[in-house]
C-alpha cells in the first residue's frame, strides 16, 4: 500500500513537471497560428505535426501543405520546414523561456480551412522509453524504476529552475520598490516646490495690489 501511494505521488509530480501537449486545430489559408510552450534550459523536447487529409485514400493536395517554424524566446530557430504535409522536430533547449511553434498556410482562393494535428512533449515525457527498453534489454520493473528515477531528476531540476525564477522575481520586486520609493520622494519634492512657488506668487500679487 505504501509503495502504491509513493508511485501514485510520483505519477502526479510527473504529470505536473513533464509536459505533453496534443492538440488538433483549424488553420485558414493565408493565416498563421502559433502555440507557445514554457521550457526550461537543457530540457529535451520533441514534436510532430501533420495536416489531416480531406480526401482520405488520395494524395494530399498542395493547398493543404504548410510552413512550420519553431523558435525560442530570443528568436533562435530550432526547426524550419516549408510546404510540407507533416514533420517532426527534436532538440535540447539551450535557453529557458517561451518557445513558439508557428504554422502558416499559404493564401488560397477561395479560402480553405486546414486541420492540423500537433503533439508536443518536453522533459521526461519526451523520452522514447521503448528504445530505452529495447537498447538495454531491461525488464518491466527495471524500466519503471528508470522512469521514476528520471522523473525524480526532472522534478529536482524543475524545482531548482522555479527557485531561480522566484529569486529573479524577488530581485525585480526589490528594484521596483526601490524605484517607487525614489519616485515618491521626487513627487513629494515637486509638490512642495509647486506649493512654495504658488505661495510666493500669491504673496507677490497681494503685495503689488497693496492688500497685505
Amino acid at each position: 500500500m505504501f509503495q502504491f501511494q509513493n508511485l501514485h505521488f510520483l505519477l502526479i509530480l510527473w504529470l505536473l513537471f513533464s509536459t505533453s501537449e496534443s492538440v488538433r486545430f483549424d488553420l485558414q489559408s493565408g493565416h498563421t497560428k502559433c502555440i507557445a510552450e514554457d521550457i526550461k534550459s537543457k530540457s529535451m523536447t520533441v514534436g510532430k505535426y501533420s495536416v489531416v487529409n480531406p480526401n482520405e485514400g488520395h494524395p494530399i493536395p498542395d493547398s493543404h501543405k504548410i510552413t512550420v517554424r519553431v523558435t525560442s524566446a530570443h528568436g533562435n530557430s530550432f526547426h524550419n520546414a516549408e510546404h510540407v504535409e507533416s514533420g517532426q522536430f527534436a532538440f535540447e533547449s539551450a535557453e529557458a523561456g517561451d518557445y513558439m511553434a508557428c504554422f502558416w498556410a499559404p493564401d488560397h482562393k477561395p479560402q480553405i480551412t486546414l486541420t492540423v494535428d500537433f503533439d508536443w512533449k518536453t522533459g521526461v515525457a519526451a523520452k522514447d522509453w521503448s528504445k530505452v527498453a529495447k537498447k538495454g534489454q531491461v525488464d518491466a520493473m527495471e524500466l519503471e524504476l528508470k522512469k521514476l528515477y528520471d522523473t525524480v531528476i526532472s522534478i529536482q531540476d524543475e524545482m531548482f529552475y522555479l527557485r531561480e525564477r522566484e529569486e529573479e522575481m524577488q530581485e525585480l520586486n526589490k528594484k521596483t520598490n526601490s524605484r517607487m520609493g525614489w519616485l515618491s520622494v521626487l513627487s513629494l519634492f515637486v509638490c512642495l516646490s509647486v506649493a512654495g512657488l504658488q505661495l510666493w506668487h500669491l504673496k507677490t500679487f497681494f503685495e503689488k495690489k497693496k492688500l497685505i
